[in-house]
Formats: structure tokens, sequence, C-alpha cells
């Protein structure tokens, strides 16, 4: 079962920039994902797709492989994400794609081996595997509370029902079956659950910032 591990960085970041590469653990967050998936044995390839010489540059340095991914795939205007995804593994090779995106460097080596481990025992009766936190909290939309009713009858967190959110460290399919689906994972995923400092995932500063705090708890 041969897997190719996925890092997908680009150029632009609106939020918060050059974000694959801010600086992270002594080193970068691009950096940091190449070395703890090198410490995943269950990995056969790790390619960095990219339309950055600078990071494909870095990968190459790292002794990983290479993707030079085409503009149009990586402005998030052109292409949709699922044209982007059919175009990545469309031109891999591997018998299932590992997606690790940078931009969760919590989500680590051992918890990719052990995402793969159950991933290799639960295929057939799922489709794919991604990581989801479980949360617990009292939500509200335009309307009011969606999960909960206020008044006499209000209780505190632990009775809400458990929500979980899809998390960006993690989702594995078979690479057929993403190119077919253009999505990154399947209709059936399993779902496994990762916890709260495991998910960060870094979409601006502050969220750096918290991911730097974490790094040693």
């Amino acid at each position: 079962m041969n897997v190719t591990a996925v890092i997908p960085v680009r150029a632009g970041s609106l939020r918060l920039k050059d974000k694959n590469i801010s600086k992270f653990a002594g080193t970068n967050l691009l950096i940091n994902k190449i070395k703890q998936l090198k410490a995943v044995p269950s990995i056969n390839k790790i390619v960095v797709s990219s339309d950055s010489e600078i990071m494909l540059g870095m990968a190459e340095e790292a002794n990983v492989f290479t993707q030079k991914r085409p503009a149009e795939y990586c402005d998030e205007i052109t292409k949709s994400f699922s044209d982007v995804i059919e175009w990545v593994c469309s031109d891999l090779e591997g018998d299932h794609i590992l997606w690790a995106t940078c931009t969760s460097p919590l989500t680590d080596e051992n918890i990719y081996q052990a995402a793969l481990e159950k991933y290799f025992e639960v295929l057939g009766k799922y489709d794919s595997l991604v990581t989801f936190e479980k949360f617990q909290h009292f939500l509200w939309d335009e309307n009011g509370p969606v999960n909960y009713s206020a008044g006499s009858q209000f209780g505190g967190s632990k009775e809400l029902k458990p929500l979980y959110k899809k998390t960006c460290g993690i989702s594995i399919a078979p690479r057929n079956d993403i190119i077919k689906w253009k999505f990154d994972h399947g209709t059936n995923p399993y779902m496994y659950i990762i916890d709260k400092r495991s998910a960060v995932d870094i979409d601006d500063i502050y969220d750096l910032v918290c991911a730097r705090a974490w790094l040693d708890i």
C-alpha cells in the first residue's frame, strides 16, 4: 500500500504574509512539516506541491520530491478547489494520498502514523479518513440558539450534544478515488478525533502565536 504525502503550499496568502514559511519550532512551518512526515514509517514518498520557487527550493534542500503547480492552480480564483485536487493527484503516483498541510504544525508524526494505521484498518467500511476536533459549545445563528434552549431547563456545556469540526491536519484516501471525487475525502470518511492542541490550524497571526505557545505543552 504505497502512501504519498502531499504538502500543498503557495506563494500568496491574504491574511498572513508568507504564512507557509512563517517561523516555527526553530525553522519554518514548511520544513517543520517535512521533518514530521519524514519520521512516519508508513509514508513512502513526500511531495511539496507549490507555485513558489522559494518553497520548492526548500523542499529540494530537504531531499523530498516537488511538484511545480501552474499559477492558475494556486491563485484560488481561476480554478476551483476541486480542480486543484484533481490536478495535483493526477500528476502524482501512489496508491493512497495523505494531505498534510503545514499550517497544522502540531499534527505530528505520531498522529500521522496512528491515523495511517487506522485508515488501513477501516478502509472498505469507510472510503477515507479525516481528522476532526470534538467540541461542546453554545452555538447561535441569526435566529438564536441552535443546540440548546435558554430558560429554566438550561444545562451546562457538558450536557450539549457533541459536534465535530473538520481540521486541516490529515485527510487520507485512495488516489484514484480522490481524482474521481475531485475532493480530498469521500462521503463516508472515518472520523479520526484529535485533541484541541493537535487540531490548531494557522490562518492568521493570532493562530500562529497560539501554535507557538502550545508547542512545548
